[in-house]
């Protein structure tokens, strides 16, 4: 590979194919979130509302605290299912996000060791030594952007799994509070 007016031209193309792809995941997921919160804020107002017309139906402490106590347990559980929704979305736009970035930095690490490859068989005697520490820094910092991609994948399944035992222990302690009262 060398570097030609038509490498040049033919990388900012790519280049700008990439990022609209970026960009339309991103939008993608915002309009995921937008369709989920007025979804969400629709179930809510219907809700309350059904809710207000049962409160205005009770005679006495005893039915409020049961209707009360009865609302609760669903609302709860509503609001674990939007965490997780909400979750799920962001985890998703952040895994197509991730893994067009990945695609993109494999294309850019090809290039630049066959740049690399290319300059080197043409490099003048005596530059042995400057081509293997250029070849060594790239190495190194292919290395090191492989173990952040692997440090991130980790982080990222730790916090869903989290998410996760936490949605669970808050439902069953809902569950648990509404089936004592």
């Amino acid at each position: 590979m060398t570097l030609t007016p038509e490498t040049i031209l033919n990388a900012h193309k790519s280049n700008l194919e990439t990022l609209f792809g970026l960009t339309q995941k991103a939008f993608d997921g915002v309009e995921k979130l937008v369709e989920l919160n007025v979804s969400a804020s629709r179930a809510a107002l219907s809700d309350a509302a059904s809710h207000s017309q049962q409160l205005l139906g009770v005679k006495d402490a005893q039915q409020l605290l049961a209707l009360q106590a009865q609302w609760f347990q669903p609302l709860a559980e509503k609001t674990a299912a939007y965490s997780r929704s909400l979750f799920d979305i962001a985890n998703g736009t952040g895994a197509e996000l991730t893994q067009a970035v990945e695609a993109r930095a494999a294309e850019v690490q090809k290039d630049i060791g066959d740049l690399i490859d290319s300059t080197t068989k043409n490099a003048p005697a005596g530059t042995e030594a400057a081509v293997s520490v250029m070849k060594n820094a790239v190495s190194a910092a292919n290395n090191a952007v492989e173990s952040v991609q692997k440090a991130v994948k980790q982080a990222s399944d730790m916090a869903q799994a989290n998410l996760q035992a936490a949605t669970k222990n808050v439902s069953e302690a809902v569950k648990a509070s509404t089936q004592s009262n």
